[in-house]
């Protein structure tokens, strides 16, 4: 879906689209959502303190969510597939700030270093370097994923996954919707201001999944331990995404 079709579907969304432009435009493949469900307690030293955790019926959650960047373009530039598609995996929780849900990473490990140090130096995101091999066989999704970068601590993934029902969109008001509809990321400065960066994209289609567990210590170095039993799992095939630079709260969107 180009930029513009994409901005004209629009009604879905919670607020309106920023006034400035888009800066990033990227397109995710084979996305796994897997969540755990935590006590507040157990994140909350994990998250700045100028940021509340969201909860859903009375629980936090936490995500990690694998998936292969198709493509990855700023605006204005073409898509170069050999510099611009490679696996990711973040490690995510949920804040809300001036009534507009987002999400807040705890991590963020790609195969790309060009997009690691760009994602670091304008988003203020904690991303990592990482090894990363994907591979699709009978749909099914291959994923093994090793950080390699030496400022963050080990962090490995490595599982099969793959769909088990038809796409559908999150209903209003379910989990699902409170995991997957939001549209913007979270994060502070230097200063310890709080930034958004809006994101826009359509509705999730998600399926229900499956996964098999081989290694996962995505959570292990920020001191959580995540039962490999006890994920709640959807898929998502493609998403179409468009994401906004950082601004300060209060400042000009």
């Amino acid at each position: 879906m180009g930029p513009q079709r994409l901005l004209e579907e629009r009604d879905h969304r919670p607020w309106a689209l920023p006034r400035r432009h888009w800066l990033i435009g990227q397109t995710w493949e084979t996305l796994l959502f897997a969540h755990w469900r935590l006590p507040l307690h157990a994140l909350r030293s994990l998250v700045p303190t100028e940021l509340p955790i969201d909860t859903f019926d009375g629980s936090a959650w936490l995500g990690v969510t694998p998936f292969r960047v198709a493509t990855h373009r700023l605006r204005g530039t073409p898509h170069i597939p050999t510099l611009a598609s490679f696996p990711e995996v973040n490690v995510r929780t949920y804040t809300t700030v001036e009534d507009k849900p987002g999400i807040y990473f705890l991590s963020l490990d790609a195969a790309s270093r060009l997009a690691v140090a760009s994602a670091r130096r304008v988003y203020r995101l904690p991303y990592f370097h990482a090894r990363m091999q994907r591979h699709r066989r009978q749909g099914t999704i291959e994923f093994h994923s090793q950080r390699v970068s030496s400022d963050g601590p080990p962090a490995n993934l490595h599982l099969d996954y793959r769909p088990t029902g038809p796409p559908q969109p999150a209903a209003p008001g379910s989990l699902e919707a409170f995991l997957a509809e939001r549209y913007c990321l979270y994060t502070l400065d230097e200063r310890r201001r709080i930034l958004r960066s809006d994101i826009h994209h359509p509705p999730w289609p998600m399926q229900s999944a499956e996964a098999d567990w081989r290694r996962n210590s995505m959570a292990a170095g920020l001191g959580l331990a995540l039962p490999d039993g006890e994920a709640l799992l959807h898929f998502s095939a493609r998403q179409d995404v468009l994401i906004w630079p950082p601004s300060v709260l209060g400042g000009s969107t």
